[in-house]
C-alpha cells in the first residue's frame, strides 16, 4: 500500500491536506473546519470547568486543533485556547516552587498553551510574552524543565520539555524572538545528546515506553514526538537522530504505515480520562503515519 495514496484518501479534510503539501509538496487545498474531528474538537470546547481535565478539557483540545492546521484567529478555537490561557495565569499568581535554586515546574502545561495560542494569532497578547519568558526563565542547566520536586537537580524530565520546546519554537516561529528560539534549541540539543532514548552513562534505552508512538501524546515523550518537534526546530538531520529514526523505522507495516500504539486516551463517553474524538485505538494510525513520514522526509530518508 502507498501510505500517502492512504493518507490523502482520510475522511478527514486536514489530514488530507497537510499529506498533500507536508509529502508532496503541492497546495493544502482542503477546508479543514469541515473535517469530523476538527468540528467535534470544536465543539463545546470551554464546557469542562478545568480547562486542563483530562482529555476534554480546552487545553489538549487546543493542542489537537493546532496540529490540525486549524486556522489562526479561527473564533472558536480562540475562545477556547482563552479559556485554557486564562486558567494557565491564575496558577501562576501563587508563584513558583524553588528548590536548590532550581524551579520546579510542570512546564508542559505552559509549553503547550504557548505553542497552541501562538498558532492561533495570540502572540501580541502580553500574557504569552509573560509565558515565554517564564519558560526561559525556569529552564534547568542541562535544557530542559521539571516539576519533581524531589530531582536530584542533574537531570530535568523529557515529558516537561518536549512540549515547553514546541511551544517555545512557536512562539519564535510568528514574533522572532531569539531567546525563545535558543531556549527551544538548547532543549533540543538534550534530547540530542541523549540520541533521544537512550542514557548517557549506559547508552541503554531510558524508557521501552519511549519507542511506541501514540496520537495524540498529550504531554508524555515519545520518539515520534520528539523527531516531529526537532524537525521543526531545524535538527532533524541531526546524526545524533540516527537511533530513533531508525528505530521509527523498524516500527513500520509492511504496508508502510505505522499502529497506533498503546493509546493514552480512554474511549469517548467512558469514565477514564475519555476523548472526545476517536484517533484510533489499534491498526494502522494517519496522525502517526503522517508525523513519521514527515520526520523521515525530514532526515532525508
Amino acid at each position: 500500500m502507498d501510505a500517502v495514496a492512504w493518507l490523502l484518501e482520510s475522511g478527514e479534510p486536514a489530514v488530507r491536506g497537510m499529506a498533500r503539501r507536508d509529502l508532496l509538496g503541492e497546495e493544502h487545498a482542503e477546508d479543514v473546519l469541515s473535517g469530523a474531528i476538527v468540528s467535534r474538537l470544536l465543539t463545546d470546547a470551554c464546557a469542562d470547568k478545568r480547562a486542563y481535565k483530562k482529555w476534554t478539557g480546552a487545553h489538549w483540545r487546543i493542542v489537537s486543533l493546532a496540529e490540525l492546521d486549524v486556522p489562526a484567529q479561527e473564533p472558536r478555537a480562540v475562545a477556547a485556547a482563552e479559556y485554557d490561557l486564562a486558567e494557565v495565569m491564575r496558577s501562576l499568581k501563587h508563584g513558583v516552587t524553588v528548590i536548590d535554586r532550581l524551579v520546579r515546574r510542570c512546564a508542559s502545561v505552559e509549553g503547550n498553551t504557548l505553542g497552541a495560542c501562538s498558532r492561533f494569532g495570540m502572540a501580541a497578547d502580553p500574557r504569552l510574552q509573560q509565558l515565554a519568558e517564564g519558560l526561559i526563565e525556569w529552564q534547568w542547566p542541562d535544557g530542559g524543565w521539571n516539576c519533581d520536586r524531589s530531582a536530584s537537580g542533574r537531570r530535568s524530565s523529557f515529558h516537561e520539555s518536549l512540549a515547553a520546546a514546541w511551544g517555545l519554537h512557536e512562539y519564535y516561529r510568528v514574533t522572532g524572538e531569539a531567546a525563545a528560539r535558543d531556549a527551544a534549541l538548547r532543549a533540543g540539543e538534550l534530547f540530542l545528546e541523549h540520541r533521544l532514548f537512550r542514557s548517557l552513562s549506559t547508552g541503554e534505552v531510558i524508557n521501552t515506553r519511549w519507542l511506541r508512538p501514540s496520537y495524540p501524546p498529550y504531554w508524555h515523550y515519545d520518539i515520534l514526538q520528539a523527531l516531529l518537534v526537532l524537525s521543526r526546530l531545524g535538527l532533524g538531520k541531526d546524526e545524533r537522530a540516527t537511533d530513533a529514526l531508525d528505530e521509527l523505522e523498524r516500527r513500520r507495516r509492511p504496508d508502510g504505515r505505522w499502529n497506533a500504539g498503546t493509546p493514552l486516551w480512554g474511549p469517548i463517553g467512558g469514565n477514564r480520562t475519555p476523548e472526545v474524538v476517536d484517533w484510533g485505538r489499534s491498526g494502522p494510525n494517519e496522525m502517526i503515519t503522517l508525523n513519521a513520514l514527515r520526520v523521515l522526509k525530514a532526515a532525508g530518508r
